[in-house]
């Protein structure tokens, strides 16, 4: 058997943008096992329906509504474009059953009414889109209220020494064939605000670049100050869960609840809070 090809620089060039942020950053898959096996531990039930805020391509919507007949799947996302790229990448390939449990709106998450869900995921960081306090209190605010009595809001967020520098980091990317660069770039850091300024570039084997694929205007938001508001908005537990390594310093995939952690260059967590 003839074996397999690389494909051409300017193939995996080709790619749209939101593409290749799947390959470099999004794991679909690893993130509704960490949202089922979550909620099926502390509620002794499955979750079915999952609001996805700041749903982007609606990967996860998609991922969702395959994992059983019942699952409902709720993407939410102001921008217009990345939710008809969804569509036609991932919602499109659906069966007809699994496609009518997915609703996508092209909505703002702090006005949005879709009714009461199990689980709400805002997850690679997108609530910090909210600066002040007082919107992302509004956010988890709203979130409380469309959660079932037992729902439970998931949230991720990073950290470290290194996440309050400006910093480029650099990682190979080889996936279904494809290989690239994908760069992580921390342009600014304003210690007065936590203001952050952050582009996704990638570059390619024939030496051309995609320049600001992404580009995020966030604030670093520290882990106390976010589970303070999530306790000032009624959540009545919080959770965090660390994210572990091998014995090479490589993700392990796995995420343990900690009290207590290292003070490393940079981390990654989940905060589970319980309605």
């Amino acid at each position: 058997m003839a074996k397999k090809k690389k494909k051409s620089a300017s193939s995996a060039r080709s790619l749209h943008r939101h593409k290749l942020y799947e390959y470099s950053v999004q794991c679909p898959e690893a993130e509704v096992d960490f949202l089922q096996n979550t909620f099926k531990q502390f509620r002794k039930r499955n979750a079915r329906i999952l609001r996805e805020d700041f749903c982007g391509t609606a990967a996860v919507c998609a991922e969702w509504v395959k994992r059983h007949s019942r699952n409902r799947a709720i993407g939410v996302d102001l921008d217009e474009e990345v939710l008809d790229w969804g569509k036609k990448n991932h919602l499109a390939s659906l069966t007809d059953s699994q496609h009518k449990r997915v609703s996508l709106h092209n909505r703002n998450v702090l006005t949005v009414s879709t009714g009461k869900v199990d689980a709400i995921a805002a997850m690679n960081f997108s609530y910090w889109l909210f600066k002040e306090r007082k919107n992302l209190k509004r956010y988890f605010k709203r979130a409380y209220r469309a959660l079932v009595d037992d729902g439970i809001l998931f949230l991720d967020a990073y950290g470290g020494y290194e996440a309050f520098q400006e910093v480029i980091e650099e990682r190979e990317i080889d996936d279904d064939g494809y290989r690239f660069t994908y760069i992580w770039e921390q342009e600014r850091y304003n210690p007065v605000d936590n203001g952050l300024l952050c582009s996704i570039h990638f570059e390619f084997p024939d030496g051309t670049r995609m320049e600001r694929a992404f580009h995020y205007d966030w604030r670093l938001w520290t882990l106390p100050e976010i589970r303070d508001l999530l306790e000032e908005c009624g959540f009545r537990r919080i959770t965090t869960w660390w994210q572990g390594y091998d014995e090479d310093g490589e993700s392990d995939g796995d995420f343990e609840i900690v009290t207590t952690a290292d003070a490393d260059a940079g981390w990654i967590c989940y905060l589970v809070a319980e309605k």
